[in-house]
C-alpha cells in the first residue's frame, strides 16, 4: 500500500511546455460515484489498474498494479464512465517532480498540474507557471472530470 499526499494547481502561463515531452494518458473508472475509486489507465504503452481510497484532506491510499494490455482494453468496455484522455508531461523543478495534465477532447481546455508530497506539511518552491491551487476542489479530480468534463462547467 502507498499513501497518496497530492497537491493540485492551475497554471498561470505555458511556459512549462518549453522543451518538455508528454506520454498520452487514457484511463476510465469502473465503479460509481462514490468515496473511493477504481482505474484502469494506459500510460503509453503501460496499462495500470488502481484503487484509491476517500482522500482525507490531500492524502489517501493508493494501490496500482500493472496490468496485461489487453486486460486494460477488456475493462474499458466495461467502465462506468467515458475515457478521459490528456498528455502528461513530468517536470523537475528545485528537486521535485511536477506532473503537469494537458488534456484532450470533452475536457480540452483544462491544464493541471500536481506535486506528490512526502507529507502533507512538506514545504517546496513553486515554478512561477503555478497559479492558484484547487487541491480542495473536487472538480479537478481525473474521477469527475470523466463524470463532468471541463466542457460542461458553467463557471470555471
Amino acid at each position: 500500500m502507498n499513501i497518496e499526499i497530492e497537491r493540485k494547481f492551475l497554471l498561470k502561463n505555458s511556459t512549462w511546455k518549453e522543451g518538455a515531452t508528454g506520454v498520452h494518458y487514457k484511463q476510465a473508472y469502473l465503479n460509481e460515484k462514490g468515496d473511493n475509486t477504481i482505474r484502469v489507465r494506459i500510460e503509453g504503452e503501460v496499462a495500470k489498474l488502481t484503487i484509491k481510497s476517500k482522500a482525507n484532506n490531500i492524502s489517501r491510499m493508493e494501490f496500482e498494479y500493472d496490468i496485461p494490455m489487453e486486460d486494460a482494453e477488456q475493462l474499458f468496455s466495461i467502465a462506468k464512465t467515458p475515457a478521459v484522455e490528456k498528455y502528461r508531461y513530468k517536470i523537475m523543478f528545485e528537486g521535485n517532480c511536477w506532473e503537469v495534465d494537458e488534456f484532450m477532447g470533452d475536457n480540452d481546455g483544462l491544464v493541471v498540474a500536481e506535486i506528490e508530497l512526502k507529507s502533507e506539511d512538506q514545504s517546496f518552491i513553486k515554478p512561477s507557471w503555478i497559479g492558484e491551487e484547487v487541491s480542495g476542489d473536487k472538480r479537478y479530480t481525473n474521477a469527475n472530470l470523466a463524470r463532468n468534463p471541463y466542457k460542461n462547467w458553467r463557471y470555471r
